[in-house]
């Protein structure tokens, strides 16, 4: 097996985000801001004609233009083949002090992070670029990505809603750009909702009213600015990653304010598979966004993940619960998925929980409290036990497609 390769000094920022014009203005500030930065651009709109368009530029303008052939009919594929070896063309020419590597539309990016880092480059940020005002209808909106032409293969089924998640949800800074050009005005509520959103995210403001994409003149003064600082910040790509895994997720916590509310609700006792299936298009869109793990009685050992957004649910396996793996195994599982089973471990279940964060603006908090409580087993079907609770009806079986 070969060992890693060589690793190469240029530093990588990742900036991505839906909103395009926010993410252009986020772009033209770094460039603005870090003389002699190079922007690499990978556009998927072109896919289906068989290319994927590569543009290197400053702040002057194109240096160089390129096309990547598709890779089994996927955009994204070309993007992770093609995006290293140009890094790598970079590093060695010398001279350039920051890449930012600007993701088009629909990409994620914690996958471009993880090829960034695996082909020997240091992430120093990942930024997604926001338009405040857009939120809310961009949480809202459960579009498929292909009918706006988003996708970034014939096979994309992913939605407007929780792809828009995701990029908000992994960066470690939020580029805040307002009053842009054709876009309404952000209030509190928007702003509370973002924060509530992704609560430890640096937020920077870039500007108000910067024509999107057009360059952005050098400030006065020679400190770099906050966006800068924060690109180049540091950013740890494992962390992020365990961030976001259902087992360790770092979720918000409560919180009401400014019409926004965060409702973190957590118990020891198992839903009643029936029962939590005949409640989940009411669960679902009871709040702008909501995330978690639980535990399904008769899935005792599986660790179910809850992923929301658009008035759309994903559930699934996200492997066993730490309790369910016999002793040998625990040495396997890393440090941060042994903390987190810890702070929920109970001396009979161990780490199975319910664990759901519900973050919305005109959050209904006591009515959805009580329709989760109701589809918990009740206090017969508890006592009942382990036995009794396999035999309760498989409902979660075609959505687990088991």
């Amino acid at each position: 097996m070969s060992g890693p390769g060589p690793r190469h000094d240029l530093p990588v920022v990742i900036v991505g985000g839906l909103h395009a014009d926010a993410r252009r203005a986020a772009v033209a500030r770094l460039l603005a801001d870090v003389p002699g930065s190079v922007v690499l651009h990978h556009d998927l709109a072109t896919a289906t004609a068989g290319t994927v368009v590569r543009t290197v530029r400053d702040a002057t303008g194109i240096l160089d233009a390129g096309e990547a052939p598709l890779v089994n009919d996927c955009a994204c594929c070309a993007l992770r083949e093609d995006l290293v070896p140009e890094l790598v063309r970079l590093a060695e020419a010398g001279g350039t002090p920051l890449a930012v590597v600007e993701l088009w539309d629909s990409v994620e990016p914690k996958a471009m992070a993880e090829v960034v880092t695996a082909g020997g480059f240091t992430v120093t940020g990942v930024i997604t670029a926001v338009d405040p005002a857009l939120v809310l209808p961009y949480l809202g909106n459960g579009d498929d990505l292909a009918e706006g032409g988003l996708a970034a293969a014939a096979t994309d089924q992913r939605t407007v809603a929780d792809t828009f998640a995701r990029q908000l949800e992994y960066a470690s800074v939020l580029a805040l750009a307002e009053s842009l050009p054709g876009s309404p005005e952000a209030d509190d509520e928007d702003r509370e909702l973002l924060t509530q959103l992704h609560p430890t995210a640096r937020r920077v403001p870039i500007g108000h009213g910067d024509p999107a994409g057009a360059p952005v003149p050098a400030p006065p003064v020679s400190p770099p600015s906050e966006l800068a600082r924060a690109a180049l910040a540091g950013f740890d790509v494992e962390a992020a990653a365990a961030a976001q895994h259902p087992a360790c997720a770092l979720l918000p916590a409560e919180a009401d304010a400014h019409g926004v509310a965060t409702l973190v609700w957590h118990r020891r006792r198992p839903f009643h598979p029936e029962r939590l299936y005949a409640a989940l298009e009411d669960l679902t869109c009871a709040a702008a966004r909501s995330r978690g793990r639980f535990w399904l009685a008769g899935k005792g050992d599986t660790l179910l993940h809850w992923d929301a957004a658009g008035g759309a649910l994903c559930v699934e396996s996200a492997g066993p619960w730490l309790a369910a793996l016999p002793d040998a195994a625990w040495e396997l599982v890393p440090p941060v998925r042994r903390a987190a089973a810890a702070l929920d471990w109970h001396p009979e279940h161990g780490d199975r929980c319910q664990h759901l964060v519900f973050t919305s603006p005109g959050l209904d908090r006591d009515g959805l409290e009580r329709l989760l409580e109701s589809c918990l087993l009740t206090d017969a079907e508890y006592a009942a036990g382990q036995a009794a609770w396999e035999r309760l009806p498989p409902a979660f079986d075609t959505l687990l497609e088991v």
